[in-house]
């Protein structure tokens, strides 16, 4: 009985991380963020999974990268800054941010 119930636990945990992770890349497109970054190779700007490789475990990744995604920013992956993007609210960074450190 046990055993069934834990299975049913992390089946239903994958499925929701799927879901998120579906729904994150979803909103990346629709806002244009794709244009500029790719999940794995660096295009204008850095692969997502750079991003949240060199943003592990850092306590104030989520927040910092938040105001970077709706202000933009300069300097950290070399010389093109990223612009602002005000079609992105902070609920939909928020979002793009999880999504984005939640890559391995």
């Amino acid at each position: 009985m046990k055993r069934s119930l834990m299975f049913c636990v992390v089946l239903s945990a994958m499925a929701s991380t799927s879901a998120f992770a579906q729904d994150a890349l979803a909103l990346a497109k629709a806002k244009n963020c794709m244009a500029c970054h790719a999940i794995n190779n660096k295009l204008v700007g850095p692969a997502y999974k750079d991003v949240a490789a060199k943003y592990a475990g850092q306590k104030d990744a989520e927040p910092k990268l938040v105001q970077k995604v709706m202000k933009g920013g300069s300097g950290v992956w070399g010389s093109v800054p990223m612009p602002a993007n005000p079609q992105v609210s902070e609920a939909e960074a928020q979002t793009l941010v999880k999504w984005i450190l939640s890559l391995k």
